[in-house]
Formats: C-alpha cells, structure tokens, sequence
C-alpha cells in the first residue's frame, strides 16, 4: 500500500475513533458525577497538539531526509512480512521507552516534556497535550531502526500507530485489564505514570507493551487508595501561571535561573541542565528518587528506625 495513502487510512480510523471515545468518557464522567474533565484544561490539551502536529509536520521532511540517508546505508536488508512488521513494532516500542524515559529522567528533555504531565486531570484529551518541541529531536533516537534496515516511513507509520493506543491509555474510567496487564500498557498502568504521588513517580514508561518497564525495574502496578494512597494527578510542584506561553516555556524559565546563578560551579550547573529534575546544588529540592526514599523511611515501623 502506497505510504500516503496508509497515512490517510490511519487518520480516517483514528479520528471518528478519537470522537466515540471522549463523547463516551464524558458522558460517562457526567453520569457517574465525576469532574474529570475541565473547559479550560481541555482547550490548554489541544492547544499543545496544535502546536506540536505544526512543528512536528514542518520538519518532518527533514528528518524522514536525515532516515532516508541512514537508511541508504542500512546494515540489514528485510524481507516485506508479518516478521518485518512485528520486528519493527518490538524494536519501535523498545526504543519509545528509552526516549520517553530520558525524558523524565534529564531536565533538558523533561522541559519538553513536563507539558504532557502538567495536567491535573486523567482523560482521553489528556493523550493530545503532546509534548510540543519533542519532534525536533525524537527522531535521533529512530536513527538506529533506519541503520538496521527498517524503511524511515514504515517507522512514523508504526510510531503514529502506537499513538493511537497510547491516546487510549489515558483515562481514570477503565479498570483493570485481566490478562492484558501482563504484556500490554493499559490505562491502569499509565494512571500510575501520571499521578505524582512518591511511589508511581518516573514509572511505567512504556507506550505499547509494558514489558520494558519490567526488565528495566520501572514498573509499578496500580495500587488500590486504601493500600497506598489516592491518585494525584499532575506535577508535584503544579505550574503557577498556567498561561498559553507558561504551560510551554515554565521549566525553561527555571532552568534559565539555576544556570545564570553565580554561586554554583560549572559542574553543578551541568546537573541543573543535564542531571535528573529536582536536582539542586544545596538540597533544596528533590528529585523522584529522593522524594521515593522519604517516603519510604518515614513508612517504616519507629522500632526499625532506631539505632542498634
């Protein structure tokens, strides 16, 4: 099938698709009289798409041109099947959870990235507040898919693919999933990614399958509120002003801060921009990890606690 055409087809599915889901879930949300969505948070999720789709669509020549010469020097050549298709797939989602979890785990990226998260909401549109300027670098990390043989529009056309169940994935509506938990990320697994509470902070990176984050110790299942503690949602310090600009540019605004301080040496300002976020020279903040260890030594019995 023609590239363009595939494209085409995909959009045609996704979009009436996209419509049923969240006239469903509001509807749902209304009948069960639960405030999940927000006028105002909503039009802020489509907002980021709009803006992310233009950049994203803007350099797309460019970057499908820097495959394509990958590509031309492609270590492996493919034989078109199911193999080839599901090869790709596995290698696509492998490489997703690596770039989706630098971007949580180095401040350069998580600036770009901390948009998505910065919702204090859990539904379908919440899918759509896309990480705006992550087009201009995300294809680095596809370069080695190119390198090995795969053709660089089969690789959007999987990447655009995976979205679609990474849109679904975003709501508070849907219980578990039985079996499905095992092998797949499912809306259980990726409440846990959104909420900020210690526990479920920087886990569950996976987009399509939730092997990843088991064989690399990221993953975390869902905890009932009466065994842990009720989800929240969003970052852990919420965005003061969340204005068009602020919601995009608010981290930048903090980095800029730390790296103009003058009391720092040039290797902790290196931290400030490429260590993990929370990060501070003098203690005053805390990153997930640290937030993690609070919380768990202040949960430990006051006998375990006591010096021996």
């Amino acid at each position: 099938m023609a590239d363009p055409v595939r494209e085409q087809l995909l959009i045609l599915f996704s979009t009436p698709l996209y419509i049923i889901i969240i006239g469903l879930e509001l509807l749902l949300s209304h009948l069960q009289h639960r405030k999940l969505y927000s006028w105002k948070d909503t039009v802020s999720n489509v907002y980021l798409m709009l803006l992310n789709a233009t950049i994203d669509l803007s350099f797309r020549v460019i970057y499908v041109a820097i495959l394509v010469h990958v590509f031309d020097h492609q270590l492996f050549s493919w034989k078109m099947g199911v193999s080839y298709w599901v090869m790709l797939l596995l290698a696509e989602d492998f490489i997703y959870y690596w770039l989706h979890r630098f971007d949580h785990e180095i401040r350069l990226f998580w600036a770009v990235h901390v948009t998505h998260h910065s919702s204090a909401h859990m539904n379908f549109t919440v899918g759509f507040r896309s990480s705006v300027f992550q087009p201009l670098y995300r294809f680095i990390y596809f370069i080695p898919l190119a390198w090995l043989g795969f053709k660089p529009l089969d690789i959007v056309f999987i990447y655009s693919a995976t979205q679609i169940w990474g849109i679904f994935v975003h709501t508070d509506l849907i219980r578990k999933m039985g079996w499905l938990e095992y092998v797949l990320v499912t809306p259980s697994h990726h409440r846990v990614h959104h909420a900020s509470n210690p526990k479920y902070l920087d886990k569950n990176m996976g987009m399509f399958l939730i092997v990843w984050d088991q064989l690399f110790g990221t993953f975390q299942p869902e905890l009932a509120d009466e065994e842990y503690q009720e989800k929240k949602y969003g970052l852990t310090k919420p965005v003061e002003r969340p204005s068009p600009v602020n919601l995009i540019f608010h981290e930048w605004l903090e980095i800029r801060k730390d790296l103009c301080r003058r009391d720092i040496s040039w290797r902790e300002k290196w931290f400030y921009l490429f260590g993990p976020p929370g990060w501070s020279h003098d203690g005053s903040r805390r990153t997930s990890r640290q937030l993690q260890e609070n919380e768990e030594l202040s949960s430990r019995p006051e006998q375990e606690l006591l010096p021996r």
